[in-house]
């Protein structure tokens, strides 16, 4: 599924995040920057050793921050590492706002047009999906409202339950 939002295309899609070509893609990151399972672990295995040097280096970020490396050997020109909440660690929408926000300001602040988000913390962090795709879907709709050099801002969900809550969550938001 395909909107327009100023001049940004907002797509879904599904499938594997690590195989998409856009400028970056977003790693659910920990605040160590460790690359262990989930989508940060097939980034670790497909991106090869530099991504997680580099995250070595930078040591690491708060929940709601992000920070940019290279993507290695992926098909993406960088990984943006953005640390979403853990449920039950308080105050979550707000960290997993503050997260898409400081994901699409990254982008901007280095030129990139592409940017694929996956559906952050709703794996081994616990955040429910439905509200995932409420607060990132509407917090995305809202930064591209108020101007941006990006062209396009996907939402790759792994699986086709994923995939329809985000498709029916945006269709509520464009109304």
């Amino acid at each position: 599924m395909q909107v327009k939002i100023k001049n940004t295309v907002l797509e879904l899609t599904q499938g594997d995040i690590t195989q998409l070509p856009e400028d970056a893609i977003v790693n659910p990151a920990n605040a160590d920057l460790i690359l262990g399972g989930g989508v940060a672990g097939a980034i670790r295995t497909k991106g090869g050793p530099s991504i997680q040097a580099e995250c070595n280096k930078i040591g690491g970020t708060f929940v709601g921050g992000a920070v940019i490396t290279s993507a290695g050997k992926l098909k993406a020109k960088h990984v943006i590492h953005a640390v979403g909440p853990r449920m039950g660690e308080g105050d979550e929408d707000k960290k997993l706002k503050n997260t898409t926000v400081n994901s699409l300001k990254l982008a901007d602040e280095n030129n990139l047009k592409t940017i694929a988000f996956p559906a952050i913390s709703t794996g081994i962090f616990g955040f429910p999906i439905k509200k995932c795709a409420q607060i990132m879907l509407s917090t995305t709709i809202d930064y591209l409202n108020a101007g941006t050099c990006l062209e396009k801002v996907a939402f790759c969900l792994f699986t086709n339950s994923d995939y329809i809550i985000f498709e029916n969550q945006l269709k509520e938001e464009i109304q």
